[in-house]
């Protein structure tokens, strides 16, 4: 009984080092390859022959749901770039000329009314020479 746990383990190993063919897409073969190690991107294979390293990608899709890879989302497009798109349209065009009006007027509108409602400085005028002049007796 005190073995049994050590016999489980050995079973679970030795499932996992049996050797297999593999087929990619491209329709190479690696002959009695054992699967040395998962990554993120791909299988490491040993074979007779050597090492290899099997991308997902290049392997069916069988394959890939068997050790769970899940094929990544292609990139999102960029905001410029839609933009850039969208600026082709004259409509559209307008319509972002406008808003960028609209937002100046409105900054515009902002700094003037704080500078009308700031409480003016008074300094002291200097008199000229002139003016000081005449006004002496």
């Amino acid at each position: 009984m005190k073995y049994c746990g050590t016999l489980t383990l050995a079973v679970l190993f030795a499932s996992l080092a049996l050797s297999e063919d593999f087929k990619t897409v491209s329709g190479k073969v690696y002959k009695e390859a054992t699967v040395s190690r998962v990554e993120g991107d791909g299988i490491v294979l040993k074979t007779e022959k050597g090492i290899f390293k099997v991308y997902f990608a290049e392997l069916p899709q069988e394959v890939q749901e068997r050790f769970h890879w899940a094929k990544p989302e292609p990139p999102r497009e960029p905001f410029y770039s839609r933009l850039a798109a969208a600026a082709e349209d004259p409509a559209v065009l307008a319509k972002i000329i406008a808003a960028g009006s609209v937002i100046i007027a409105g900054v515009a509108l902002v700094i003037s009314h704080i500078r009308s409602r700031r409480q003016p400085t008074t300094q002291p005028r200097r008199a000229s020479r002139r003016r000081a002049g005449h006004r002496a007796p």
